[in-house]
């Protein structure tokens, strides 16, 4: 993980963008906030995504230490990936995020043309 480190920018908040920049990094890590997931339930949540890509946005995310990946030893051996106490703590970002999106829309009359955001706050446990 040294070497990822070593990659990633000095910059705090260049640093943070570089961890969940991308067009998935975001979206995958909101359906993990809620329980771990396998592969084949992220594909399905987010059909767009090529499975070569999601493989590779996880790998990125799991190097960074937001997100973790579990193998259980079955006969079919299956994969589960989570997010991190890390990658929880990037909730009320992502929330953050999407409220200033939606703020930048109307801002520029496209509020229209907007996805709904989906990300929002979760009652404390």
């Amino acid at each position: 993980m040294a070497d990822i480190i070593k990659k990633l920018p000095a910059r705090p908040a260049e640093r943070a963008l570089k961890v969940i920049g991308g067009r998935w990094k975001v979206v995958i890590l909101y359906h993990l906030f809620d329980q771990p997931k396998r592969l084949s339930e992220l594909k399905r949540l987010i059909p767009d995504i090529s499975q070569k890509v999601l493989v590779q946005q996880l790998r990125e995310m799991e190097e960074h230490g937001i997100v973790s990946r579990k193998v259980f030893a079955e006969v079919p051996p299956h994969v589960e990936y989570s997010a991190t106490p890390l990658g929880l703590s990037l909730e009320p970002v992502l929330v953050a995020l999407c409220e200033w999106g939606q703020h930048h829309a109307a801002e520029l009359d496209e509020i229209e043309e907007l996805a709904e955001c989906v990300i929002t706050p979760r009652a404390e446990e």
